[in-house]
Parts: C-alpha cells; sequence; structure tokens
C-alpha cells in the first residue's frame, strides 16, 4: 500500500493506494487540519487512529509519498512515518521530479501540490490545460500545448477571503457557502452569499478566458480543492472537478520512482 500526504497550509490530505499490477488505485481519503506544532508521537497517534477507523492496517504501507509546502512539519512528519510505519518517506518537489518540465523564472520554487495537481490532471485531461486549486489560496496554473507548467496566476482562497471580511466587519455574520437564488441579496446573509459565490464564480470566469487566450481557447479547465464544487457548480468554464488531484498526482511520481 501507499500513502500519499498533502500537508498544506489550512488542511492536510492523505490518500491510501493499493497497489496492483502496476498501477495505485484510491482506496481511502481522509482531511486533518495542518498543525504547524503537532508531534512526531502526535502524528503516529493520528495515523493509527485514521487507520484503524477505516479498518487498514499500517503494516500493509509499504512507501510513503509526502508534498509539503509547510516546511516547520516536515522533519516531525518524516520522523512519524519512519517510526511508525516503518518506511522513509519520499518527498516531492519541483526539484526532485522530471515528470513534468517547469519553464517558471524560478522553477524550484514552485509549490508541490500545485506540480502535483497539474500532473495528475494532464495525465488524464491532456494539454493544453488549466489547474485550479480552490484552497487557501486559489490557484490558476497553465500547461502548455508542449506539457510545459508555464506558472499560475495566485489569488485568497474562499475562506480566507470570508475570514477577512468578517474580521473586519464587526456586524457581519459568518455564513454557509451557499448561493443564493440570484446575485441580488435581500438580506445580510444572502447578500454575503451572493457576493462571494459569484464573485469567485466571476474570478474563474475572468481568469480562464484570459489563460485559454493565452495557452489555446480548446485548454480544458480542470478544478481541485475541497471548494471547488461549491464555485464549479454556478460555472460552465469549468470542465471537470477532480478532488484528489494532488494525492493523485503524487502516486503518479512514485510510480514513475518505480517503472
Amino acid at each position: 500500500m501507499l500513502l500519499a500526504i498533502d500537508v498544506g497550509n489550512s488542511d492536510t490530505k492523505l490518500g491510501a493506494f493499493t497497489l496492483e499490477g502496476g498501477s495505485a488505485h484510491l482506496a481511502q481519503t481522509w482531511r486533518v487540519e495542518t498543525a504547524l506544532r503537532r508531534t512526531a508521537d502526535e502524528f503516529g497517534v493520528l495515523f493509527g487512529t485514521l487507520f484503524r477507523f477505516a479498518k487498514l492496517e499500517t503494516a500493509a504501507v509499504t512507501a510513503i509519498v509526502i508534498s509539503s509546502v509547510v516546511p516547520q512539519s516536515d522533519r516531525a512528519l518524516s520522523e512519524a512515518c519512519e517510526k511508525y510505519f516503518s518506511c522513509k518517506p519520499s518527498f516531492f518537489s519541483a526539484a526532485s521530479q522530471t515528470m513534468i518540465e517547469v519553464t517558471t523564472e524560478r522553477p524550484k520554487e514552485l509549490g508541490s501540490d500545485l506540480l502535483a495537481a497539474a500532473i495528475a490532471a494532464r495525465a488524464v485531461h491532456g494539454v493544453p490545460l488549466i489547474v485550479i486549486g480552490f484552497g487557501t489560496a486559489t490557484t490558476f496554473g497553465a500547461v502548455s500545448r508542449e506539457g510545459e507548467y508555464l506558472g499560475a496566476a495566485l489569488a485568497p482562497g474562499i475562506r480566507i477571503s470570508i475570514d477577512a471580511l468578517v474580521e473586519r466587519t464587526a456586524k457581519l455574520p459568518q455564513v454557509a457557502l451557499d448561493a443564493p437564488n440570484g446575485p441580488i441579496g435581500r438580506d445580510t446573509v444572502s447578500a454575503l452569499q451572493a457576493g462571494i459565490i459569484f464573485g469567485f464564480v466571476g474570478q474563474t470566469e475572468a481568469l480562464v478566458a484570459r489563460m485559454r487566450h493565452a495557452i489555446g481557447e480548446d485548454a480544458r479547465v480542470v478544478a481541485t480543492g475541497g471548494l471547488a464544487d461549491v464555485v464549479a457548480k454556478h460555472t460552465e468554464a469549468i470542465d471537470a472537478v477532480e478532488p484528489h488531484l494532488v494525492l493523485q498526482g503524487l502516486a503518479l511520481w512514485h510510480a514513475s520512482l518505480h517503472a
């Protein structure tokens, strides 16, 4: 079994893949809060609990791959993998991979999560390609017709935007991420929902249009991240939603190392 771990700024996603005939099949996923001060033993307790409730054996894990944009947790996470899974993890990064050429000004600085998502999306949907990640930040990655990762556009994420607005506006409540019946809210809650949901829909459509103009009008648009569905169901700019792109990209990278 392969364990893929995607450590993001807000959440950490884990995926257990069964390995059969050279192919990896995603059997189980988990999402937990990213904690900067979690120790190796705390990671171990967390792993054991997740596996136990999923009726999976930690001893079945034979390989671990990690994408992390939170370097503060890397050492404890690595120690936990070795101690509780008896596996030395492989860390995925722009510098450690050769699956996709990165043509940005500083390739080694590219976020590992953006790159892993692009690898998985390209494998399924081809090129040219726009990969949108709806996470702590909203990211728009561009893959050329030649299969190169050209660069990205980064914007504040949906939840960050909501939190900032509520924090600085005393009378505004936290709201559920549900779209109202139309773009004109008739009370405070529906007005917030209209601005948030349709505002991010508009952002998505505008950036997709500009990126398609730059890399090809036939570029497929694939969205991932916990809030991808929230936006995707209100626009035709997104062709597909793939919730586990980063984990799948990590599995593809692992397969390339053992081909």
